[in-house]
C-alpha cells in the first residue's frame, strides 16, 4: 500500500475513535491537509478495493481489510514512538513526527523485534494503546477527558491526544505527562476552565487542553 493510502485509512480509524466520531470525507481532508475533492476521490478508489464503505455525503467506514491495514500502521507508529522515547529521550512531539515517517518503512519482522525489545508494551508514551500483531487492542480504556473530571478528586493522566508541538511543550514544562497524578481543584462550568494542582503548582487549563488530556480516577 502507498503512504497516501495508509495515512487515509489510519485517519478514518483515528477520527472514528474520537468523541465526535466524524469520518466524513471533508473531515478526513482537513486531518490530512488535502482538498475535499481529493479525499472524495481517494475514498471512491479505496471503496473499489474493498478497503472502506463509501456513500455520498455519508461517513466513511472501514472494511475488515481496511481496518487491518490501519491497525498495522498504527501499531508500527506507536512502537516507533516507544522506541525513540526510550532510546533517545526525545520529546513527545519529535517522536510523533519521526514515527509518521518510519511507520511506512517498517516490516512486520522489525515491528516484532522492536516490540520484544521494549517488553511488548501495551501503551505508547502518549498513553495510546498499542495494537498486538493481530491488529487487536487488548486493553480496556476507562479514561475520561479532564474536562469531565470531578472536583476534589485525584486522577492519573492516561492519554495526551494531540500532535501539536506547543501543546507538548506546555505539558512537559508543567509536568502534565502520562502517568502523572493531578488533583482537580475546580471546574469552571461557564467558562469551561479546569483548575488542577500538580507538583505543588496550580494550573488553570482551557477546554482546548482539557478535552485532549485524558485521565483515570485514582482509587
Amino acid at each position: 500500500m502507498s503512504v497516501a493510502i495508509e495515512n487515509f485509512l489510519k485517519a478514518i480509524y483515528k477520527n472514528g475513535k474520537r468523541d465526535n466520531n466524524d469520518t466524513k470525507p471533508g473531515s478526513i481532508a482537513r486531518e490530512l491537509n488535502i482538498s475535499n475533492a481529493a479525499a472524495t476521490d481517494m475514498a471512491q478508489k479505496l471503496a473499489a478495493k474493498d478497503l472502506l464503505h463509501y456513500e455520498k455525503y455519508q461517513a466513511l467506514r472501514l472494511t475488515e481489510k481496511g481496518t487491518k491495514i490501519a491497525m498495522d500502521v498504527i501499531r508500527k507508529h506507536r512502537l516507533w514512538e516507544s522506541f525513540l522515547f526510550k532510546t533517545f529521550d526525545m520529546s513527545l512531539h519529535d517522536i510523533h513526527r519521526e514515527a509518521e515517517l518510519l511507520e511506512h518503512q517498517t516490516s512486520d519482522f522489525l515491528a516484532e523485534k522492536m516490540s520484544a525489545y521494549l517488553g511488548n508494551p501495551k501503551f505508547d508514551p502518549h498513553g495510546d494503546p498499542i495494537p498486538n500483531a493481530d491488529g487487536e487492542i487488548t486493553t480496556v480504556d476507562s479514561s475520561i477527558a479532564l474536562s469531565q473530571a470531578e472536583e476534589g478528586k485525584h486522577y492519573t493522566i492516561s492519554r495526551l491526544m494531540s500532535d501539536d508541538k506547543e501543546f507538548f511543550e506546555f505539558c512537559a514544562q508543567h509536568g502534565l505527562k502520562y502517568g502523572h497524578v493531578v488533583l482537580v481543584s475546580k471546574q469552571f462550568i461557564k467558562t469551561k476552565m479546569t483548575q488542577v494542582q500538580i507538583n505543588n503548582n496550580t494550573l488553570i487549563l482551557n477546554e482546548g487542553f482539557t478535552s485532549i488530556i485524558y485521565v483515570n480516577e485514582n482509587e
